[in-house]
């Protein structure tokens, strides 16, 4: 004798398969779903700027994350003591307020010192150029904030006269956010301190 009860098993057990596959179904696309979205997040971490011969800032493939450091912060030292040295009646102004972005107050307030003590208005009144020749900086990449020496040798034309100086800084490294175009490096100066200056007798 039929009755209609074995339908109904039938039905719920039918249900039962669906709702199992719908749930399984879900499980492997959220599993499948999470390993993508790492895949992706790991690609992204191996790309990072890097500095080309140049010294402008260039995103590529990470191939040893201490070395693009390394070279992002010498060049990042380079750039800075170029605006902060290299500076002339037409250009301090400018290149002045480009090195003030590099670096924290210790910097702001060697510029200042610098202001109040007339450097810049004797640049004005008799003209003087002060020409960045070389710089020299070690960093040392163990741990932040990276410590760092830069030896920077720039003449200073009086017209007639040239007098060439070394000037020996000292200070440290820390990462910021990166600031296009004010600071690519992602870099920050701190504890900025004019260690040494001398006349030297290299000629260049």
């Amino acid at each position: 004798m039929k009755t209609p009860y074995k339908n109904i098993y039938t039905l719920l057990k039918q249900n039962r398969f669906i709702v199992l596959s719908v749930v399984i179904g879900a499980a492997v696309t959220a599993i499948v779903s999470v390993f993508l979205v790492v895949h992706i997040y790991n690609k992204s971490v191996n790309n990072a700027f890097m500095v080309n011969t140049d010294g402008h800032v260039i995103p590529l493939q990470l191939v040893s994350q201490k070395e693009n450091l390394e070279v992002e912060a010498k060049a990042h030292l380079e750039l800075f003591h170029t605006y902060f040295y290299n500076i002339d009646a037409s250009n301090y102004e400018n290149n002045l307020s480009k090195a003030l972005w590099l670096g924290d107050s210790t910097v702001d307030a060697i510029y200042r010192q610098k202001k109040s003590d007339g450097v810049y208005n004797r640049l004005l009144q008799y003209s003087l150029v002060q020409r960045v020749i070389s710089i020299e900086s070690k960093v040392n990449l163990e741990k932040e904030p990276y410590r760092f020496e830069c030896t920077v040798f720039f003449k200073i034309n009086r017209g007639t006269v040239v007098d060439t100086y070394e000037l020996i800084t000292t200070g440290s490294l820390i990462h910021v956010e990166r600031n296009f175009p004010n600071n690519t490096h992602g870099l920050l100066i701190i504890n900025f301190f004019e260690k040494t200056l001398k006349k030297s007798e290299v000629s260049y």
